[in-house]
């Protein structure tokens, strides 16, 4: 997920949605619907700079998901000769390096309500009013782990040598377990690094791990493929796996903290992390996985917390 924003006022007799789409089209040439809100911000009448006769009651901002685009729609974009001089896309932490902070915080709010599939988020000065664990966590506050290396699908070359073992684990409904830093809000998935006592089984490595950060006991994993870095050569393996419990949430043998544990479906994880252009096809083998452990796909619904021990 990286981000552009733009947008503007909107004009006697016209509706928001209207006015998004306009501002599209005058900004950026493109044709769009704003058919999806993702959040309605009261602005309070200190926090924008009208003059004191025009700040009661405040200002209202509508934001609109303008989906996502691939290379064809990007390329189509044409600037207006005035006003807009470039677009950059951006990681949604640098938003914070591009817009006012105001700008920021409602962006990054709204694209936690994206993630998060909650609907139309109702926001006070760019903050959610009823906030959920990734608002609370400030997950997309911090930059994600770039990793975009080729999706290679079958075991890695044996002359490659494994330094990460992570596993996507399903819950009985389809939805996978995800950890986040509560610091930082960083997500990652459950697993490590191998050590002697896997006796260089990367299964072993990802159960081991699985209870060590997140008190999962996993039935037996099924590989799905592996990430390799072209200029290391190391290798880094995805598995699927199955968990029916969860025990109370251990804390980080390095740093002495628990991770903060997360179920969303496989489709809100990607948008945790940023794999680039392989994300697709990892997603492809990842439900392919799914299938073969004869879990149902998760239906669409809030990421939800696991604040302690699960049956």
């Amino acid at each position: 997920m990286r981000t552009v924003h733009n947008g503007g006022a909107v004009d006697e007799g016209e509706s928001p949605a209207h006015a998004a789409a306009r501002e599209v089209m005058e900004e950026l040439g493109i044709a769009t619907v704003a058919d999806r809100s993702l959040a309605v911000d009261w602005v309070s009448a200190d926090g924008f700079g009208a003059r004191p006769s025009l700040r009661f009651p405040g200002e209202i901002v509508h934001v609109f998901d303008g989906g996502t685009w691939d290379e064809t729609r990007i390329t189509e974009i044409r600037l207006p000769d005035h006003e807009i001089t470039g677009i950059e896309f951006v990681e949604p932490a640098r938003l914070r390096d591009r817009l006012s902070p105001s700008d920021a915080r409602r962006a990054l709010s709204a694209l936690r309500a994206r993630i998060n599939a909650t609907g139309t988020v109702l926001l006070e000065n760019g903050l959610p009013i009823a906030p959920t664990v990734v608002d609370r966590l400030a997950v997309l506050h911090t930059v994600r782990a770039e990793l975009h290396h080729p999706w290679r699908e079958g075991p890695s070359p044996h002359e490659r040598a494994v330094t990460q073992v992570q596993g996507w684990l399903f819950a009985p409904d389809g939805r996978v377990l995800v950890l986040l830093e509560p610091e930082t809000g960083t997500a990652c998935l459950p697993g490590g690094v191998p050590e002697p006592q896997d006796q260089g089984d990367p299964a072993s490595t990802l159960c081991r791990e699985a209870v060590r950060h997140a008190a999962a006991p996993l039935g037996t994993p099924l590989s799905l493929g592996h990430l390799t870095d072209p200029r290391t050569r190391h290798t880094h393996l995805r598995y699927a796996a199955r968990f029916t419990d969860t025990g109370t949430p251990p804390a980080d043998p390095d740093t002495g903290r628990s991770h903060t544990r997360i179920l969303a479906t496989p489709e809100q994880a990607t948008q945790l992390f940023d794999g680039g252009e392989q994300t697709t096809a990892q997603l492809a083998a990842v439900h392919r996985g799914r299938r073969r452990l004869g879990l149902p796909m998760a239906a669409p619904q809030p990421v939800a917390e696991l604040p302690g021990p699960t049956g």
